[in-house]
């Protein structure tokens, strides 16, 4: 059985004291059709493409090394990297896969107590970085001015994103429900720093989910992310730091703690934290993994559950994840064990078997980029379906792909002179810098319009 056969067919149960055995029967499911059935027919994949023109290409000949050994320590915005590290997507639309999981959203929407809903939204926020694990291509850069239209109508939104600034990079999204029902948005600024064996993300930005029927709304900011290993040994990514979520409207608050890998890797992935009232009293427990599916459990079955694990548990020997020559990801990665109790919030949707030869990219994933019939006379000009950078990439043709990015970094270094020379600032299009209107922080907010579709002032980027 290879690794990810391994990780999908994960069993979960406690191994530590088999009177308290469970399987996830034995949990309260909030999502019974993904858990009975394991369909991604609630992503809307099934009437999209299921896999790539053309395979992964091979990155064996290729040192990063000879790039980056000059950029430890250095933020990495501003280095050109070969196009064989990318993947055929740009960075908006790997913004879009926060959507993977909308059926959340609409979950939570439907719940009366705002406790329940907090916890829906917690494991929105965490199925959002889910699509990451093991991704360890970079999404190419948007451009300036660069644009990506997603609408799923099976799931009930639509979505528009713009490349806002260049230098810093500045990424922003609005989601708005088809029905009224919800509205999601933020700004990113991905700070990406190399430190020698590994490749720190951080996601500056705050992400902003407002349930418009329960007049709620939600923000936090997303953990951090690093790749291990660029230069040797296997890569493999982690998450870690803390998430607070915050009900602007209620009170409540959620702090999720994404664990780093730790000693012999028994952290590894795993996510923790616990929903308080505006009284400060705990209400919700809530755990999991990133990788694999997140819990929600009463607190009082959750320290009675710790206080007998305590007791029982062996701690078993697993290889450390700090090696002198890379950091070894640990050969055996222990599953979520269910607290008897606990209601299952969220599980993630199983890969595509061949996911390993496209970039290890989700069903959903594989569907961003795709030309459906008839959508290019309605999209932007600016959209990032249109690079053909990152089209020659997704057929497979490096040389293209890496010939046709030069090209469009030169054209976008030339506009910016010729801005500068006539004195001009560039102006966005769909979205304007403002003020959060529940965090007080900067913020770009959606300017509205893109749907009327009139493109005719929109730049030439391609």
């Amino acid at each position: 059985m290879n690794s990810e056969e391994e990780f999908f067919d994960a069993e979960t149960g406690l191994e530590s004291d088999d009177s308290w055995e469970v399987s996830f029967k034995d949990a309260l499911v909030f999502d019974s059709k993904q858990v009975a059935d394991g369909s991604t027919q609630e992503n809307g994949v099934f009437e999209r493409r299921k896999s790539l023109p053309a395979e992964m290409i091979s990155r064996n000949n290729f040192s990063v090394w000879s790039i980056l050994k000059k950029c430890i320590g250095m933020e990495l915005s501003k280095i050109a990297m070969p196009v064989v590290f990318n993947e055929p997507l740009s960075f908006l639309q790997r913004i879009s896969e926060y959507m993977e999981h909308t059926h959340l959203i609409h979950k939570a929407c439907s719940l009366s107590d705002s406790i329940e809903r907090m916890q829906v939204v917690a494991a929105f926020a965490v199925s959002a970085v889910a699509s990451q694990w093991e991704r360890t291509g970079k999404p190419f850069n948007p451009l300036l001015g660069e644009t990506f239209e997603l609408t799923r109508e099976d799931e009930g939104y639509r979505l528009i994103s713009e490349q806002v600034s260049h230098h810093p990079p500045v990424s922003a999204f609005h989601v708005e429900s088809l029905k009224q029902e919800f509205e999601f948005h933020g700004s990113i600024y991905p700070k990406l720093k190399f430190w020698g064996k590994s490749v720190e993300a951080e996601p500056k930005g705050t992400m902003t989910l407002e349930l418009l029927k329960h007049k709620e709304a939600y923000t936090w900011v997303n953990p951090m992310c690093c790749v291990h290993n660029i230069i040797l040994g296997k890569l493999w990514i982690e998450q870690y730091g803390a998430v607070e979520i915050t009900n602007h409207s209620t009170g409540d608050t959620c702090v999720l703690n994404f664990k780093p890998c730790g000693m012999f890797g028994k952290d590894l992935h795993k996510v923790e934290g616990y929903i308080q009232d505006k009284s400060k009293k705990k209400q919700r427990v809530i755990y999991g993994k990133w990788t694999e599916c997140i819990y929600g459990v009463d607190p009082k079955l959750y320290e009675t559950y710790k206080k007998t694990a305590n007791d029982s548990k062996k701690l078993k020997q697993e290889r450390s994840c700090e090696g002198e020559e890379a950091d070894e990801l640990p050969d055996v990665q222990e599953t979520v064990t269910v607290i008897p109790g606990s209601a299952l919030l969220w599980r993630v949707t199983p890969r595509p078997a061949h996911s390993a030869q496209m970039y290890n990219f989700t069903s959903f994933a594989v569907t961003l980029n795709e030309l459906e019939p008839g959508m290019e006379r309605l999209l932007a000009p600016t959209d990032c379906r249109l690079r053909p950078d990152i089209r020659a990439m997704e057929n497979g043709d490096t040389d293209l792909a890496s010939l046709e990015k030069e090209r469009l970094e030169e054209k976008q270094r030339a506009a910016r002179r010729e801005r500068s020379d006539d004195e001009e600032e560039w102006t966005t299009r769909w979205f304007s810098l403002g003020t959060n209107p529940h965090s007080g922080a900067e913020d770009w907010l959606y300017a509205g319009g893109y749907f009327d579709r009139n493109y005719a002032d929109c730049p030439d980027i391609y």
